[in-house]
């Protein structure tokens, strides 16, 4: 009965708890099994070949645990290893997530799109091979703008602290004046910073800016695998949220609780290079 085993989700912390707020939302009849691996992160700062490792290491863990799907809820463990991840396990139902780029393009009137990513994601060949396509189908111009240390800022709760805000005026004031009418967020770390994002676009522009967040695009895609192949719970049932990390087990309870206000066990993983011990 394969339909009653969970989902996993992972990412390299916190970040894709922005997409698992997605997943519990529309989906509340799930179990979901969420993995920080927030001793190795950021992902971003790593080699293609370690996030490689660390992403089938993941995957392994999560396997053993019984998933019927997964969900790749990182941008740059997306661009760096989802191709891997499918080869290793082809039975396996897997749901990556990529930068907003074709919907951003549609919305752009200025033809000029931000993205905010991690500079491991803007340098995958991935992506670039996405920007290629999107621009000369559609006239628009990206301006990549890698993003260096605000994944760290929000693994350590700072959402709004003034160096936060400085990091991202940087960032986003050069997009700005190149022209740019819309921002992707390019990690699912950054939604978690959208309000702040959109009080430093407000003091750069008087011109509306468009935001695109994709992690309720993933749902979607994740519910439609789901049906596809007869793996969708019971509607009339609640589900369970469960959670693991390589990092700190206090975190990680701190972060579901202000950000999604979710209580689920979090349990604390000593190694998941072999059969993991978690206490």
């Amino acid at each position: 009965m394969a339909h009653v085993a969970p989902i996993g989700i992972f990412d390299s912390g916190i970040g894709g708890l922005s997409v698992l707020r997605h997943i519990h939302q529309n989906l509340p009849h799930e179990d979901l099994l969420y993995f920080a691996d927030s001793a190795y992160a950021p992902y971003g700062d790593r080699s293609e070949t370690e996030i490689s490792a660390r992403s089938l290491a993941v995957t392994e863990f999560l396997l053993q645990r019984g998933v019927k799907a997964l969900v790749v809820a990182c941008n740059t463990a997306t661009t760096a290893a989802i191709k891997a991840i499918r080869s290793a396990y082809p039975d396996l139902p897997v749901i990556g997530i990529e930068p907003g780029l074709k919907p951003a393009a549609a919305q752009s009137h200025s033809k000029i799109v931000g993205v905010l990513a991690t500079k491991a994601t803007l340098l995958s060949a991935r992506l670039l091979s996405l920007q290629q396509q999107i621009s000369a189908a559609s006239g628009v111009h990206f301006e990549l703008q890698a993003c260096v240390g605000l994944v760290d800022q929000i693994e350590k709760g700072e959402l709004r602290s003034p160096q936060t805000a400085q990091l991202l005026r940087g960032y986003i004031a050069p997009l700005i004046a190149q022209g740019a009418d819309t921002l992707v967020l390019g990690c699912t770390h950054y939604p978690f910073v959208r309000p702040l994002i959109e009080e430093v676009v407000s003091g750069l522009t008087t011109s509306p800016v468009a935001i695109i967040d994709t992690g309720d695009a993933v749902c979607r895609q994740l519910t439609r695998v789901l049906s596809d192949n007869a793996l969708l719970q019971s509607p009339q049932r609640q589900g369970n949220v469960t959670a693991f990390t390589t990092g700190s087990q206090t975190t990680l309870i701190i972060a579901f609780n202000s950000l999604l206000q979710l209580n689920p066990a979090v349990h604390q993983v000593a190694t998941i290079t072999q059969p993991a011990a978690i206490s």
